[in-house]
């Protein structure tokens, strides 16, 4: 079986083919071999599996192409998933806190379209 590391690219439909459980061990596993101390290795894990899944699904987010911008833009791929997570997080906890009941993925996408490498080193990350 394929292993997961987020610096790398993998096959989309190798990703897909795994059940949502399989996902989040298999981050949970990278991250212990690699020795990585986290404050909260679940939502750690969560989270890549949520980015990594919108990626494999290609066109139907703007997620793996702004991967890809922000790997251009010189981020590694581990470190770009955790700024497009970051925005996620971001526009997450404005979904839970907002008064509008139809809050839209349009704000995170927006979001993602204007989050450089830049802005994320900088912490000056919005979430939608």
């Amino acid at each position: 079986m394929q292993e997961y590391n987020p610096l790398i690219h993998f096959d989309a439909q190798w990703w897909l083919s795994l059940s949502e459980d399989e996902r989040i061990i298999a981050v949970l596993e990278h991250h212990k071999n690699a020795g990585t101390d986290l404050p909260d290795e679940d939502m750690h894990a969560l989270l890549h599996v949520v980015v990594e899944n919108q990626v494999a699904f290609g066109d139907a987010s703007p997620t793996e192409a702004v991967l890809h911008r922000l790997i251009d833009e010189k981020l590694d791929r581990h470190d770009a998933i955790h700024a497009i997570a970051s925005v996620l997080v971001n526009h997450i906890h404005e979904a839970l806190h907002s008064n509008d009941a139809a809050v839209s993925n349009d704000d995170y996408y927006a979001a993602l379209e204007n989050l450089t490498a830049e802005t994320w080193l900088r912490g000056e990350i919005s979430g939608g």
